[in-house]
């Protein structure tokens, strides 16, 4: 059977040659190895007393540090809702800063009305894809959770992957969904053994591999034709021209 002639062989006219960049194997090696600890952040999305996202993400947090992580769990009590305040706000900064720090996150959220909560939503809200030229999630891994007060459910799992897609995060393929979590976890807040925990173990040590394989590459992994493209000197200009800060 003769091959067919391929139809694609006519050129790139659109393309600009000098922002277009050929992924390599040899772009890949680490030419300075990172050796602090991996470290992550932990979110969760409740602020009850008896919290079962915090217990789940204390779970987390456990397994991570027993793996050889340095973690962080972010306290959402006394911060504003979006758009309430600035972000000079402490508890806002203190956020940021930590999501700035991270190089990998977990996070953790009820699930209320079929979705994540509210307090989970407000601590995604305040990290912007970028400021300045940081980007706080960028690049980052993330691995999420949910609890449940009755039977099992993926909604709030697979809207808290909608954001972290979002936010440009590297969500990996596995989750943990605990359902009827009173039952799970005992009086002083410690996660029954079972094959939801198991499973808990499996998200920790995934997200782990995943932070290990990328924390060194990832801003080569999130480094873009298009945004090179917006760096050139004339393109920043029109821009700035359009929106009024320069006059062409």
């Amino acid at each position: 059977m003769n091959k067919p002639a391929q139809p694609f062989t006519d050129g790139l006219p659109n393309l600009n040659a000098a922002h277009f960049l050929v992924p390599t194997h040899e772009s890949l090696r680490v030419a300075e190895p990172i050796t602090h600890a991996p470290r992550f952040l932990i979110l969760y999305g409740s602020l009850r007393e008896r919290s079962f996202s915090r217990f789940l993400a204390y779970e987390a947090a456990r397994l991570l540090e027993a793996m050889g992580g340095e973690v962080r769990i972010y306290d959402a009590h006394g911060l504003p809702l979006p758009d309430d305040t600035t972000a000079e706000h402490p508890k806002v900064q203190e956020l940021r800063n930590l999501s700035i720090w991270s190089e990998g996150q977990v996070w953790a959220s009820p699930e209320r009305h079929g979705n994540l909560t509210g307090v989970m939503k407000s601590q995604i809200d305040w990290l912007p894809l970028s400021e300045g030229s940081v980007r706080p999630t960028q690049g980052r891994t993330l691995a999420v959770m949910q609890v449940s007060g009755g039977s099992q459910s993926f909604n709030t799992v697979n809207a808290l992957r909608v954001l972290g897609r979002w936010m440009r995060m590297i969500v990996v393929p596995n989750q943990s969904s605990v359902p009827m979590a009173y039952k799970e976890f005992d009086d002083v807040g410690r996660m029954k053994p079972g094959p939801l925990y198991e499973r808990v173990v499996d998200v920790c040590e995934e997200l782990m591999k995943f932070t290990l394989l990328t924390r060194e590459q990832s801003a080569y992994l999130v480094d873009r034709y298009s945004e090179r493209k917006e760096r050139e000197p004339e393109r920043l200009g029109a821009v700035a021209a359009d929106i009024g800060f320069v006059k062409r």
